[in-house]
């Protein structure tokens, strides 16, 4: 619903303005006096058009994203979208041309009509509207491979000096990896890790969680403190995304004859965040959070557990009713004195 709600509103701006621009021209042309009446028709037809044309680009970006991602190369989407953007744009705008002339009653010739199938300034137009389209496609794919914001932030250059910040981190790692590595082999496991972080990635959105890195089989996902507390996000996504497992476990049965299942350790707090390398560079945080989720996370073995959470973030969170917790213990940390306390979370059943 983001994706089309933001593709809507770009392309309505996009054409209101073109569409005043087309109406002011021709009516200095045509001595035509443009005044406020046309505002409300210009926005009318504005809307109308973004609407048919930032449906359409959403549907293109949600088909690709979704079914055809895993399928082609990141150049042949790029050239496949140029293709359908392009000719969904000489479409849009050649209907636009010809509403402006038809509501502006120009009493064109026969000649004089459809004059911006032969004229330069049209198939301008067109490219710079195309363009605008693989730029946004860019900042989108740009924004996929960094992480949601991350990309901004380079740009900006928020962390190229270290600043400090409170955030929740979550370790998800596969649930018995080294034996079903050794069952599927290296290729068919690593099929098995794709099709697993394909699932994740489709809902990372909806629980506000950035993607850290990818480690192996495990998965780093982070959040803004405030982000990952609101509707206990950093927890929910666990149960989301191991109901989202099982519901296709007729796939995942088929083809790796087994149905995978994640554990997942987290707990927040404050550590520094900061741009590291300028080769392949990255924002990278530093602190004991990072250290003592991955920890907890170990823990989930020991304890027969799938997910654990430190109760000093725990506090911090409203558990719904769906929710329960299990206090398990208090972990000791390497190189320091006080222990944390650690708890298990379970979804209730039939929750």
């Amino acid at each position: 619903m983001k994706l089309l709600a933001s593709t809507i509103l770009f392309w309505s701006f996009a054409f209101c303005l073109f569409i005043f621009i087309r109406y002011h021209a021709l009516g200095e042309e045509e001595g035509i006096d443009n005044g406020e009446s046309l505002i409300k028709e210009i926005l009318y037809l504005g809307v109308i058009l973004g609407g048919i044309i930032g449906t359409l680009f959403a549907i293109v970006e949600y088909l690709f994203d979704n079914y055809l991602f895993k399928n082609f190369s990141l150049g042949l989407i790029l050239l496949q979208k140029s293709f359908i953007y392009l000719l969904g744009l000489i479409l849009a705008l050649s209907y636009v041309f010809s509403l402006v002339e038809a509501t502006m009653d120009l009493n064109l010739d026969n000649d004089e009509l459809g004059w911006w199938q032969t004229n330069q300034v049209f198939w301008l137009v067109v490219a710079y509207f195309l363009i605008c389209s693989l730029v946004f496609s860019f900042l989108k794919i740009a924004n996929e491979k960094f992480g949601k914001g991350v990309f901004f932030n380079f740009l900006i250059g928020k962390y190229r000096k270290p600043r400090e910040e409170k955030r929740i981190f979550m370790f998800l790692d596969l649930q018995s990896s080294t034996t079903i590595a050794e069952q599927l082999g290296h290729y068919k496991y690593s099929e098995l890790i794709q099709d697993c972080f394909f699932d994740l990635n489709r809902i990372v959105g909806k629980y506000n969680a950035q993607i850290y890195q990818y480690v192996g089989d495990e998965a780093v996902l982070s959040w803004d403190y405030k982000s990952g507390i609101k509707y206990n996000n950093c927890l929910e996504i666990f149960f989301h995304f191991q109901y989202r497992l099982d519901k296709r476990g007729k796939y995942y049965t088929k083809k790796y004859g087994l149905t995978p299942t994640f554990k997942a350790g987290v707990h927040g707090g404050n550590l520094i965040v900061t741009e590291v390398g300028s080769v392949k560079k990255e924002i990278a945080y530093h602190g004991d959070v990072i250290n003592t989720t991955a920890r907890i996370q170990d823990e989930c073995n020991k304890y027969n557990e799938f997910l654990l959470c430190s109760n000093e973030l725990l506090k911090e969170l409203k558990l719904s009713r769906k929710l329960s917790q299990t206090f398990i213990g208090d972990l000791y940390l390497k190189g320091k004195e006080d222990s944390l306390k650690i708890s298990a979370i379970h979804k209730k059943t039939g929750s």
